[in-house]
Formats: C-alpha cells, sequence, structure tokens
C-alpha cells in the first residue's frame, strides 16, 4: 500500500486517536447492535453523482496547505469545507488494515496492520473489507480532522464516475498524504481493492458530513442512511442559494 510505508505514522495515528475524547455529534443513525458489517455495493441514492459534485461548489480551503497524494508527489490536495461538510479530491489507495480476512492479511498486504484507528462497537478493529470507510491525515499543522468536528463513525460519501457510496471514518494515516479508502469502498466504486496493486490514481471525490456519526460505526446501514439525507439536505441548500 502506497500511504501506508511508515509503520510508526500508522500507529502514532491510532495513539492520538485514542486519547483524543469529542462532544457527541449532533446527527446519529443507529442500528441493531448485532447487525454485521456487509460487503459494500453502490447505494443507488436518490442524489445522482453529478448532482452531489455539483452541490460542493469551489473549494474554500481549510487546511494551512495542501497534501500530497503518495510519498514523492506534489503537494496539491487541498481540504476544503461547504456548510459543515468537508471534502476534498484526490486518488484512492487501498487501506486493508483491522482485523484479518481472506483478502486482506500479512500476506496480500506487505503493510497490512491488525489494527484501525478506530473500533467496533465490541471493541475490535475494523473489517476493511466488509466495511467501507474513508482514512483522514494524522492530525498535523497542515489541517486537524478533530478541530472540523470529524471523528470515528462521521459519515462519509465517495464519488467516482457515476457511483456514490457511503461509509464512515474509519483510520488514520500520514499526517502530509492523503486519498485512502477501505477495500470494501474501493469495490464498492468499482475500483480493484487489491492491497498492492488495486486503487485508482486520482478522480475520487471524499465527501465528509461533519454533523453525521453512525452508530455503531460498523453498521453499513447507519451510515448509507444518515448519508442519504445529508446528501439530499446539501443539494437542496445549494439549489436555494442558486448553486
Amino acid at each position: 500500500m502506497r500511504k501506508r510505508n511508515s509503520v510508526l505514522a500508522t500507529v502514532a495515528g491510532c495513539a492520538l486517536i485514542a486519547a483524543a475524547a469529542l462532544p457527541a455529534a449532533a446527527d446519529t443513525a443507529a442500528a441493531p447492535a448485532d447487525t454485521p458489517a456487509t460487503a459494500a455495493t453502490p447505494s443507488g441514492a436518490a442524489v445522482p453523482a453529478d448532482r452531489l459534485l455539483a452541490a460542493l461548489g469551489g473549494c474554500d480551503q481549510i487546511s494551512q496547505g495542501r497534501y500530497r497524494t503518495d510519498r514523492g508527489a506534489p503537494a496539491n490536495v487541498p481540504v476544503c469545507e461547504r456548510g459543515g461538510v468537508v471534502h476534498w479530491k484526490a486518488d484512492l489507495d487501498i487501506d486493508c488494515d483491522g482485523v484479518p480476512t481472506t483478502h486482506c492479511n500479512s500476506r496480500t498486504d506487505r503493510y497490512f496492520q491488525p489494527t484501525t484507528a478506530f473500533q467496533q462497537s465490541d471493541g475490535r478493529h475494523l473489517n476493511a473489507e466488509e466495511l467501507p470507510f474513508v482514512v483522514v491525515p494524522g492530525a498535523s499543522g497542515v489541517w486537524n480532522y478533530r478541530a472540523s468536528g470529524i471523528r470515528g463513525g462521521t459519515v462519509a460519501a465517495l464519488v467516482y464516475g457515476d457511483r456514490v457510496v457511503y461509509g464512515v471514518v474509519g483510520d488514520t494515516g500520514p499526517a502530509d498524504i492523503i486519498g485512502e479508502a477501505s477495500y470494501a469502498a474501493a469495490r464498492a466504486l468499482g475500483i480493484d481493492p487489491h492491497p498492492t496493486t488495486g486503487g485508482a490514481p486520482s478522480g475520487v471525490t471524499y465527501i465528509l458530513f461533519t454533523g453525521a456519526r453512525a452508530q455503531p460505526i460498523e453498521s453499513h446501514a447507519a451510515a448509507v442512511s444518515l448519508g442519504e439525507a445529508h446528501a439530499a439536505r446539501l443539494v437542496a441548500g445549494a439549489a436555494a442559494a442558486g448553486g
């Protein structure tokens, strides 16, 4: 995996999360505690990809600088915000960290780590093969995701081509690199999810709804329900504002 070529960065990111305590998000959706995570599929949401992207408008940059998409790449990706929605456009590298599974383990991914920055309601680490989730850069002087109201379980939408997939914030990565999501998220977007040879070189939009949090974090159904509602709200607000 290109993003996580620093094990120390990943471990440090997890430690930072464990120490952080934030107020509860205002908008949550819950699913039964025994609802298992399921393989992701395109949402079929009422809000099409093109309308969701149009509603974001331009970039009101909130990051104090820009991110690289890979080691050695130029730093040209800003983090933007509109009305409580944080977004950026980058590549997509595959995060296979968390509980070992058939496709995500130390044999398939040389950078595999059995931990994620955020954990399920039962204390286990997330399942990247089943749960669509987004990776945010570790907090730094460029951008501190916590200051934007983002934490584990914050609802996210990923847009690629004409597909929209909803998930959650589930892991953190290096503090200077952006553009990563779970195996399940990539598969749902129609992107090759292989942890070492898969991914997309560009064209993926990451949208984080800071006022929404899925509970429990492993419930894809909760993320989809909240994600669709917030996407519709974003589009309606943009239309009311005239674009």
